[in-house]
């Protein structure tokens, strides 16, 4: 790593380490979608491309000498189009040159058109202990609208799939705002979301992202005072059914909360392999890096070509609102000393920004958590801004 950005707490701790890792694949990219994502031919590279996971990570393991996974998330694309097969080589491969906790959490993104009992099963078997389900809408104009590849049946059919193939923890992806819904059809999928059983829900709202067709041709959305009346009856209903809210979009079960994510949002350490992946990686000095990997998969898959695309690590002004950025969007926040555990700096640094956000009605007064206030969740922009560096 480059030379450290300054002198470092003697409390400052390495934080937990998680691993995502990228598939880049999908049946059909969706109007709306701005991830890395691109639409599969009639073969997936999918031996190629394990390869190249396995030999990115190799080149990455220097920077996580000694340490666990605590979890490990296939995002994409979709992972589910690859086999049982090779993500279990895929995970054989990471378990030789990074230990696994006793109690790892590894997640895999779904798509409900892509379930199959037996292939669901099989991925049981590996290790895997939780999916991802992408169901975004129940309803069939809705979904349409959205350029999804399944149906409503297929939806619930495939969290039916989910507990048969021996997962008792599942989330589903659910989306709200979308083209033309009213608050009884944003209610309604939530209502079916429920009557599934899941144990975790993502309940988000859909934005318009540049480089999609949406933000080209952008579809009508629902007027502000309606995305209101969505947000509030569905936190509502969320609560009464035993989900509670812990993040921005997020809604859980007692003890179901998702510790992949739980490990970004507390500023934790995560390696990232694949096309585009990312990474944030802490050293014992204290410098903390963030790269992130080549993006298109014929470049990744390219011998000739690097994986690591860049890196650079965060200057001491940046890390305050590096770490607020994640830890803020967790409604109770964190405990005060965390922030000096994950970044080195003392508290102190915090001060006046900090002041100025309480004054201003968006930071909770408790000095020993930090906390944004129910005004500053919804205008988390602007408490952050009283961090920039």
């Amino acid at each position: 790593m480059p030379s450290s950005p300054g002198p470092v707490s003697p409390v400052f701790q390495l934080p937990p380490l998680a691993l995502y890792v990228h598939i880049p694949w999908c049946v059909r990219k969706c109007p709306y979608c701005d991830f890395n994502s691109h639409a599969a031919g009639s073969e997936l590279p999918e031996e190629a491309y394990i390869d190249a996971l396995l030999a990115d990570l190799e080149q990455d393991l220097h920077h996580v000498h000694g340490r666990e996974l605590t979890s490990i998330f296939f995002g994409g694309g979709t992972p589910s189009l690859f086999s049982a097969n090779a993500l279990g080589r895929l995970l054989d491969g990471v378990e030789q040159r990074v230990p696994f906790a006793r109690d790892i959490e590894i997640t895999l993104e779904a798509n409900p058109g892509t379930f199959e009992q037996a292939k669901f099963a099989a991925y049981r078997q590996l290790g895997i202990n939780r999916l991802s389900i992408g169901v975004q809408s129940f309803q069939e104009a809705k979904l349409k609208a959205l350029g999804r590849i399944h149906d409503g049946g297929e939806a619930i059919r495939a969290a039916d799939m989910a507990r048969k193939a021996g997962f008792d923890n599942f989330n589903l992806d659910l989306m709200h705002g979308l083209p033309d819904q009213s608050l009884d059809d944003a209610l309604s999928d939530l209502r079916t979301a429920i009557a599934q059983g899941p144990t975790h829900l993502s309940w988000y709202q859909l934005t318009m992202e540049p480089n999609t067709v949406f933000w080209s041709q952008p579809p009508t959305l629902p007027e502000d005072d309606v995305l209101w009346d969505i947000q509030e009856a569905g936190q509502a209903l969320l609560a009464e059914h035993g989900y509670a809210q812990y993040e921005v979009s997020a809604y859980a079960r007692e003890g179901r909360r998702a510790r992949h994510n739980l490990n970004y949002w507390t500023f934790g350490d995560f390696l990232g392999i694949g096309a585009g992946a990312h990474a944030k990686l802490s050293s014992p000095d204290g410098r903390i890096m963030r790269s992130w990997k080549t993006r298109l998969p014929k470049d990744y898959l390219d011998p000739a070509k690097h994986y690591l695309a860049g890196e650079r690590v965060l200057e001491a002004d940046e890390l305050p609102f590096e770490f607020l950025m994640n830890v803020l969007r967790l409604t109770d926040g964190a405990p005060v000393e965390l922030f000096t555990q994950r970044t080195g700096l003392p508290l102190d640094v915090l001060a006046a920004g900090r002041a100025e956000a309480e004054a201003r009605g968006l930071l909770s007064t408790d000095r020993e958590r930090l906390t944004a206030t129910a005004q500053g969740q919804l205008f988390l922009n602007d408490l952050l801004q009283q961090f920039l560096p």
